[in-house]
């Protein structure tokens, strides 16, 4: 039995039919005799879709990672490859059969396969594939297995493949682990044997097509009015500013929420290790660090970055994370003349900040003393703002506060905005707290009136809280 004969027995056609041009039908067939649809094809069509697949990918070659071919002409020349593909296999389809056969098809070689309709879904904020056969995603702050799932093993490698070819980037044996982007800014990392045992693994953090503003995060809940009315200010006053939290916390969210109060005249350098960062400014200039090549040279990193930053006459500098020795530079840029900073760090607290700074700073290789590096913490950085994302898995801004100074061997701490529990949870298990003032006044609050900017005593509320000085 050949394959349209397996593919018609599977559809349940009688072995009388055969293929006319309109797709199937009978000798003699009468207009009332239409043809069976495409999905009832089960196994032979997968295969055929395997095949379909597998010989596209032969066909077409070095074209599908041609970064000097547009996106357009690579579909188009998919689809006229493709067409000549299916009319090899003969398999007896109707024309809507064929276009959507096509379509699938050409979404898997030139999409990202199971993965776009997630990516198409707003409402889904991450990606996560285990293996080739179990995709969990992110909706609402909650995890979910989908029943959705790659081919084989190579088709999942054939995804990743195309996704950090675009940015010129690699993975292979020799560079098993990549950090790459799609089109839109979304995050990607992906990992490969022989260090992902169970096959090649894919995470996507996706952003919003559209970046979020401070109202967004006020009607989600992330923080109040006060607080936004707050960092607004600290911004526009040049304060040096530490975004804090824990991973997917929506540090680089806030980060872009921070930016958006840069006035329109500063000339803005940003650094990243991946381009995730959507300024709306006009003045603005995007560097990215870039791994070794396959010789182990040509690498680029956020510190070599940085220290060139320098020369380039920034008024702000934003730093996308810093996770190593570029801390030092920060720190020393921050400490002469460059007001204004923005950058993100990983930590569980404010106070937890700051101790990762201190460790960050050592892994620089110069044997500074530790009262030395947290004299340079606490004469740089003016505020942390710390995020939380709690346990009903919505993200919440808990921390406000400012780094004072030093106390003997200690940076000294103070909370202007801290997070109330004690509102308890609903129905449904949400907090129902929020942010509220702790009563004390921010020593830089004085530095605002300097420069003209003033905000209400209000915000700052008139009862202190427990929480305060550490």
């Amino acid at each position: 039995m050949n394959l349209t004969e397996r593919l018609n027995a599977a559809r349940g056609v009688p072995p009388s039919f055969e293929t006319t041009p309109a797709g199937i039908g009978v000798k003699n067939a009468t207009p009332s005799q239409e043809a069976v649809p495409l999905s009832g094809a089960g196994t032979a069509l997968a295969g055929l879709k395997q095949r379909a697949g597998d010989a596209l990918f032969e066909r077409m070659g070095a074209r599908l990672t041609d970064p000097n071919m547009s996106e357009e002409l690579l579909r188009k020349a998919a689809r006229d490859e493709l067409s000549v593909v299916i009319d090899e296999e003969q398999v007896p389809l109707t024309p809507d059969e064929r276009r959507r056969l096509i379509r699938e098809i050409g979404d898997d070689v030139l999409g990202y396969g199971p993965l776009q309709k997630f990516l198409d879904d707003d409402s889904v904020t991450e990606i996560m594939v285990n293996r080739a056969d179990q995709i969990y995603i992110e909706r609402g702050g909650q995890l979910a297995l989908t029943d959705s799932s790659f081919a084989t093993e190579a088709h999942l490698r054939r995804v990743i493949e195309r996704i950090v070819s675009k940015i010129g980037r690699r993975i292979d044996e020799s560079s098993p682990m990549v950090d790459a982007r799609l089109e839109d800014g979304s995050r990607v990392n992906a990992i490969i044997p022989p260090l992902a045992v169970s096959g090649p693994s894919l995470t996507i953090r996706k952003f919003s097509k559209v970046p979020l503003t401070v109202q967004n995060l006020i009607d989600y809940g992330t923080l109040t009015p006060d607080m936004a009315q707050l960092l607004s200010a600290c911004v526009r006053a040049r304060m040096n500013i530490l975004v804090s939290g824990g991973t997917g916390t929506g540090k680089t969210t806030l980060l872009n929420v921070l930016s958006s109060f840069l006035p329109e005249e500063d000339r803005i350098v940003t650094i990243e290790d991946a381009v995730e960062l959507q300024l709306q400014q006009l003045h603005v200039v995007r560097l990215e660090s870039r791994p070794p090549n396959i010789e182990g040279r040509g690498e680029v990193s956020i510190r070599d970055l940085l220290r060139n930053t320098l020369r380039m006459r920034p008024d702000r500098i934003v730093v996308g994370e810093v996770r190593g020795g570029e801390a030092l530079d920060m720190l020393q840029a921050m400490n002469t003349g460059h007001d204004g900073s923005l950058s993100t760090v990983h930590a569980n607290s404010p106070r937890d900040a700051i101790a990762r700074l201190e460790t960050l700073v050592l892994m620089a290789g110069m044997d500074l003393p530790l009262r030395a590096v947290r004299e340079q913490i606490a004469s740089a950085v003016n505020l942390i703002v710390h995020l939380t994302r709690l346990r009903d898995g919505t993200r919440r801004l808990t921390h406000i506060t400012e780094v004072q100074g030093m106390e003997g061997e200690v940076v000294t701490l103070q909370d202007a905005f801290t997070f109330d529990y004690s509102a308890g949870v609903d129905q449904s298990g949400r907090f129902l707290g929020k942010p509220v003032p702790t009563g004390v006044r921010p020593r830089f609050v004085d530095h605002f009136a300097e420069v003209g900017i003033t905000i209400p005593a209000s915000i700052f509320g008139t009862q202190p809280t427990n929480a305060g000085r550490r």
